[in-house]
């Protein structure tokens, strides 16, 4: 058989070579950037879930204005952002942001409306309840504004000078003239209980059988628990347990690996079997990232994405 050599001397040669020393050019800059040509030029596949990332979580990729960001993430394959701040942005901004997920199909997370406080959800004091139906009524008309679905409250601090469960009766009954105001508009106050031991001592609220007992007293659509894994990991542990008996009160779901409350498998929790299981439950609610990245710059953002493809990876 004849050997057939190739001619490297020929235009079209010259035009292949060029072409390949382009193309590996346009490869070594994107490997420098800290991303890959594939991720630049294709949207990954969408998560499983609702996974939501904050703004900020990849400024280093996105830069610092939030519609770039939002278009990141949605590149990247999230559906949803939380924003626990978003109530205090200016109101073109948010509007921007409203316009800019209906465009992409994404889901808002619920926003802070209460957040960690004094006594205030613990008393009957008629002064104090008159701040929260205002302040109740200010989120309704925001959530408007802002396309929200649901809203955060934390119940504040526990009086050391008052019985436990005359407590938990205030609790209730201010979270019924909540609900009062919330259900005509269709928006759900989520209650957080948060660790007393890392993060938030003197809390009333600590617990998912507590915040479960309350939303069932309350009996409402509107009054429902943001489950905070990281939290509840802290507190009490038997995580899908807890996740199964409180299932008809659960609205949402906070991440965060522990020790560190970094992304997920940097810690103890196995938020694989996690995902899969609330996946199977059949929730189509948000799940907010609301946690730190365990390395610096870029290369922390990305390790971000690939946990999170990870543990989606059932």
């Amino acid at each position: 058989m004849q050997n057939v050599q190739e001619n490297t001397h020929s235009p079209d040669a010259r035009i292949s070579r060029r072409g390949l020393m382009a193309s590996a050019a346009a490869a070594a800059v994107a490997i420098s950037a800290g991303t890959s040509t594939a991720r630049a030029a294709t949207p990954s596949k969408k998560f499983k879930l609702k996974y939501a990332p904050n703004f900020g979580m990849f400024r280093q990729h996105a830069g610092n204005d939030p519609i770039d960001q939002i278009k990141f993430m949605a590149d990247q394959g999230f559906t949803a952002i939380f924003d626990n701040g978003l109530m205090g942005k200016p109101q073109d901004l948010v509007a921007k942001i409203v316009k800019e997920l209906a465009r992409l199909d994404m889901d808002l997370g619920p926003f802070v409306l209460q957040g960690i406080g004094g006594k205030s959800f613990v008393t009957n004091d008629k002064e104090i309840r008159r701040n929260i139906i205002k302040k109740v009524k200010d989120g309704v008309e925001f959530a408007k504004r802002a396309n929200a679905k649901w809203a955060l409250m934390v119940p504040g601090q526990f009086d050391t000078g008052l019985e436990w469960d005359y407590q938990t009766a205030n609790v209730i009954d201010n979270l019924r003239y909540c609900a009062e105001i919330c259900e005509p508009s269709g928006l759900v106050i989520v209650l957080e209980p948060l660790n007393a031991w890392t993060n938030h001592p003197g809390l009333f609220l600590t617990k998912i059988p507590q915040a479960y007992m309350i939303c069932r007293a309350v009996n409402s659509p509107s009054v429902k628990i943001v489950d905070d894994i990281y939290h509840q990991q802290i507190t009490e542990g038997n995580l899908i347990p807890n996740i199964d008996m409180a299932w008809s009160e659960i609205a949402s779901f906070h991440l965060g690996d522990n020790p560190g409350r970094k992304e997920p498998t940097t810690g103890e929790i196995n938020y694989k079997n996690i995902f899969k299981h609330i996946y199977d439950k059949g929730y189509k609610g948000v799940l907010c990232m609301e946690h730190g990245r365990s390395k610096r710059g870029k290369e922390g953002e990305m390790a971000v994405i690939e946990a999170y493809r990870a543990c989606d990876d059932f």
